[in-house]
């Protein structure tokens, strides 16, 4: 039986929030000083610094679950920044802000600032469709659309493989999300969510949609349902007179940060999209508007939502107001090619010479040249194999194939990954599939995961006399690996693990 590294993601909710729940954000380093800054100056209102703070989703956060965490003989949570300031005073804060790492913006993951920057958008969207008709409410609106994804930042904090995985699987190709989830988390996402915004005491109305979307997703059916048929408002109403309840439920403020954040994200995809016209018709009832003037308000939100916060390395769905109607960011990505045939004969002649005694191979480059044809002949088309000093401090490229020029020169420090500790430490082997992909991909380093972006992938360490001395990587140009391949992969590595037994003996 092949031993592999154990999975390090949590598997159960319970897990999850243990896990999530200790998880510090990081914070841009130039938002981190203008606030630490504005915190030591006397003449800065309570206002002012929450207004800076805004710059920083993360650091709001941070502030308003400290706040809520020690809330003290206060009943109610906070529900926006410039109460958790006033709670929890400007010594307190200026002492959470130390803990809080501040980094460069670049070094942020990028599915995290992606995400934040989503979460900006639906700010916006919210302050602009329903904060002017909600004036009294503007803070709990502000703030709920702001922070509403807020357990899914920490999420993609700890591991932020996992956005491009259920972005390219849900999105791109079309694998329903209740699966994808219960494959990487183990748990609903949603239920997740529930839970950190309960145990956070986020703001109420972000509770409120969570349980909506978890516990009872009728009323949102039947409203969507009825939001269909736009074009005849009329009937619309008459549908909502017939349905107190139904009318009652869709009146709450507490839906506007529901609707920001459901076009916020439906857009970061598309917005001619099924899901974006989903919520621009829902929208559109809400605040009794035609899809048209839903469309135009939304798009004019979009653009002001850019020019404030968009980056260059980040998507703003604005962009896609300057393409055709019909394009989309996300393409169904076309199937990889077959991989090729293995080559029998080939495969045949470089394991005897692997196998041939006494060793034929008078260094190691030799050996591994050849270990390097005879995987490609199993099929295998992109081959790494890496060398591991006498420590295990370092691994370095000896072979390659099919691969940038660079793989060549890569050197790997082990100790900055669980897989190739693992690896090392006995002679074992990793496959990696869709199935366990995120479980493994935030362990293994990122250079390596650059040369190899597959989530089918082979990973196979060998032993000479009972000490790891070579760890293989292969994969057959992002194909799915099935058992045939998998076999030969294992058979050509016991002929090089031989191989490597055989040249130790004749090296001494």
């Amino acid at each position: 039986m092949h031993r592999s590294p154990s999975p390090s993601l949590p598997r159960t909710l319970d897990n999850w929030l243990e896990r999530l729940d200790k998880q510090a954000l990081p914070i841009p380093l130039a938002s981190h000083q203008s606030v630490s800054r504005a915190l030591n100056d006397s003449r800065r209102s309570l206002r002012e610094i929450a207004d800076l703070m805004q710059g920083s989703p993360a650091l709001a956060l941070s502030v308003l679950r400290e706040a809520n965490r020690h809330a003290g003989s206060f009943s109610e949570p906070a529900e926006s920044l410039e109460s958790a300031l006033g709670r929890l005073g400007l010594q307190r804060t200026a002492e959470l802000l130390k803990r809080q790492p501040a980094c460069a913006a670049e070094d942020i993951p990028l599915p995290l600032r992606q995400l934040q920057l989503i979460s900006q958008h639906a700010t916006q969207q919210a302050n602009g469709l329903f904060a002017g008709r909600l004036a009294r409410l503007w803070q709990e609106i502000h703030w709920g659309s702001l922070l509403f994804l807020a357990p899914v930042w920490t999420l993609l904090a700890a591991q932020p493989e996992l956005f491009d995985a259920w972005e390219q699987r849900v999105l791109t190709r079309g694998e329903p999300a209740a699966r994808v989830e219960q494959q990487l988390l183990g748990v609903p996402l949603l239920e997740l969510c529930l839970a950190l915004a309960e145990r956070w005491r986020l703001p109420d109305w972000i509770i409120q949609g969570y349980r909506l979307l978890c516990e009872d997703r009728r009323q949102l059916v039947k409203a969507l349902h009825i939001a269909r048929d736009n074009q005849h408002p009329l009937h619309q109403q008459q549908l909502l007179d017939a349905d107190s309840a139904l009318r009652r439920w869709l009146t709450r403020p507490a839906n506007s940060i529901l609707l920001a954040n459901g076009l916020a994200l439906s857009a970061h995809v598309a917005w001619s999209e099924s899901h974006s016209l989903r919520w621009q018709r829902l929208t559109g009832l809400y605040l009794h508007l035609s899809l048209d003037e839903v469309q135009q308000q939304v798009h004019q939100h979009a653009v002001q939502s850019a020019r404030q916060h968009a980056s260059g390395d980040l998507w703003h769905p604005a962009q896609a107001l300057l393409w055709p109607w019909s394009a989309r960011r996300l393409r169904a990505m076309p199937p990889p090619a077959k991989p090729p045939a293995p080559a029998a004969d080939a495969w045949r002649e470089h394991c005897a010479r692997l196998l041939a005694q006494p060793s034929a191979f008078n260094n190691v480059a030799q050996l591994t040249g050849c270990a390097s044809l005879a995987l490609q002949a199993a099929g295998l088309q992109r081959v790494l194999l890496l060398l591991a000093d006498r420590s295990h401090s370092r691994l370095q490229a000896q072979q390659q194939l099919g691969l940038p020029a660079a793989a060549g020169s890569l050197k790997l420090d082990p100790q900055h990954s669980q897989v190739l500790r693992r690896l090392l430490q006995a002679p074992a082997q990793l496959r990696l599939t869709p199935a366990n992909i995120a479980q493994f991909s935030a362990l293994l380093p990122g250079s390596l995961k650059a040369l190899f972006p597959s989530e089918h992938l082979l990973l196979r360490s060998l032993a000479n006399q009972g000490r790891v001395v070579m760890i293989l990587v292969a994969d057959q140009a992002g194909s799915a690996i099935d058992d045939t391949a998998l076999r030969a992969f294992t058979k050509t590595a016991q002929c090089i693990e031989r191989a490597l037994t055989s040249f130790g003996k004749r090296e001494r």
